[in-house]
């Protein structure tokens, strides 16, 4: 059983208002940067670049079919957005980046990431497995798509928002997911 390890350590500004959780990257031949959602044909920087900038290829250098980190990073800081995944340690059943596929070894250490995220007001988390992990360890039964559920976590009000995934393999266009997520970024007032 070959496990791995979550490649990236959480990107957690200090000063989020939202955690986005998916479940683990891809196998690294599949990146196009070392970073969340690193591979090209996943649309959650083009999901990022129609709901803020009403461009779906603002994040995204088609030349070198890539996206552009440099952007990215001080958009999210910007933005107060911090991203991670809900396993550590996972092993693949199959050599897909696929939900089905993983079997996640080590949960990640979400107690952790909102102790260290005192201004976060929400909590997405994109996919069903990612849905399911973050609802158990919390004891919430799962939003609808497109839905939230109310969680408490040390005295905080928190929503837990369940998002269509960003993969390809979820059969929805981009758009169609975007006016998904734009729901969750209005309630922060983050599109304003």
């Amino acid at each position: 059983m070959n496990i791995e390890t979550h490649p990236f350590t959480p990107f957690l500004p200090p000063d989020a208002c939202l955690l986005m959780l998916g479940t683990f990257p891809p196998a690294e031949k599949r990146w196009c940067m070392p970073f969340y959602y690193p591979n090209y044909l996943n649309d959650m920087w083009r999901i990022f670049g129609i709901c803020f900038f009403d461009d779906k290829t603002h994040f995204v250098i088609e030349s070198e079919k890539r996206f552009d980190l440099d952007a990215i990073i001080p958009f999210l800081k910007n933005k107060r957005i911090a991203l991670f995944d809900t396993a550590q340690k996972v092993c693949r059943t199959r050599n897909t980046a696929s939900d089905k596929d993983l079997e996640i070894i080590e949960r990640a250490d979400l107690d952790g990431m909102l102790g260290a995220l005192p201004e976060c007001r929400a909590v997405v988390t994109a996919g069903q497995l990612a849905t399911d992990t973050f609802c158990s360890h919390y004891g919430i039964s799962a939003p609808k798509v497109g839905e939230y559920a109310v969680f408490h976590f040390h005295e905080r009000e928190i929503r837990l928002y369940r998002m269509p995934s960003s993969s390809r393999a979820y059969p929805m266009r981009a758009e169609r997911k975007a006016e998904f997520y734009n729901k969750v970024f209005a309630f922060l007032g983050l599109t304003e």
